[in-house]
């Protein structure tokens, strides 16, 4: 049995997954409604409620798989990337837990978690596949041939797609987090309405600074009727950014051969997203909601194929906010 801790931003989790890929708790403690008055996250303010925190989320996570510590085998814990003092919490709570037992501890690349995430069951993708990893900080394909690992086919060259949902929301007056504010606006809205670009920096490569730009503008230009118009511009500017993840994942399942695909991060949660990549001509693995934002199940998950460190030797390991 593996406990997991991920806090590499403002959700507390924990989560107690089996050594096969079988979730027996993911608890999820958000801080959205706290950091939505700042417009988003605030560092400082999503630590000292991580410490606040991970020790009832930890708990809830043992009661709930109806284990004690002392049925845990491997302690495994987000290392980065991510806000530095946020992982600092996490990793600290993780170190004690498996040091108090002198269990293995398994440090997880965050992102290697939600490249990951669909080999949990009850129904886990076979390698090898495609992963599209789309989040408010990272977006990115890469290829899966062996899930301890993967391969970085193309990847963002400015602002990632889950930014690109917030400072549009932000534009639009929409509040945060931005994703899914915009999700459920332009589902009343034309997404033919305006005509917005889809950048092409390279055959697999994304940006989505300019579609945030052409925002800017047509609201400028509207003016006084922006307001009237926003869910037709919400739903423009959805349909683009899913466009560009769709051509881009398109266009690698073609070059790589590959005949499966899987999907990840906080903006695979987006309605139109997880319909469009069901059109195209591969199997495809959509992840339940909670396994597309921060999670600890995917972070368990991720540890199963990598190698623990024994102790003591993990107990001077430090956070990255940058692996």
């Amino acid at each position: 049995m593996i406990l997991a801790l991920e806090t590499s931003c403002d959700d507390t989790c924990a989560a107690v997954v089996s050594g096969d890929g079988q979730i027996a708790s993911n608890v999820i403690a958000s801080q959205g409604l706290l950091h939505a008055r700042y417009g988003g996250v605030v560092p400082e303010i999503a630590s000292r409620h991580h410490l606040e925190l991970v020790d009832a989320v930890t708990a809830d996570a043992l009661e709930r798989a109806g284990v004690r510590l002392d049925d845990i085998d491997t302690v495994a814990v987000t290392r980065g990337p991510g806000l530095i003092g946020a992982l600092l919490v996490g990793l600290s709570s993780a170190k004690a837990l498996a040091a108090t037992r002198e269990l293995p501890l398994v440090p997880v690349d965050h992102l290697h978690g939600h490249v990951v995430a669909s080999t949990l069951r009850p129904h886990p993708v076979e390698t090898p596949y495609l992963s599209l990893v789309a989040s408010g900080g990272h977006t990115f394909l890469a290829r899966v041939d062996d899930p301890s690992g993967y391969s970085v086919l193309g990847q963002t060259l400015d602002d990632a797609a889950g930014e690109a949902f917030d400072k549009g929301a932000r534009l639009l007056g929409l509040g945060y987090p931005g994703g899914p504010a915009i999700d459920r606006l332009a589902r009343e809205g034309d997404p033919e309405a305006f005509d917005f670009p889809r950048s092409a920096p390279g055959e697999l490569d994304f940006s989505f600074s300019g579609l945030k730009t052409s925002l800017l503008y047509v609201i400028r230009d509207l003016g006084e009727d922006a307001e009237s118009q926003a869910a037709d511009l919400a739903a423009s500017y959805q349909r683009a950014i899913v466009d560009a993840l769709v051509e881009r994942t398109r266009a690698a399942l073609r070059r790589e051969g590959l005949e499966r695909l899987a999907i990840g991060g906080g903006v695979a949660a987006n309605s139109e997203l997880r319909e469009a990549v069901q059109g195209l001509d591969v199997a495809v693995w959509v992840p339940p909601v909670e396994l597309c934002t921060d999670n600890a199940a995917m972070i368990a998950g991720a540890a199963r194929f990598l190698e623990p460190i024994e102790y003591p030797g993990y107990l001077s390991l430090d956070a990255a906010a940058r692996l």
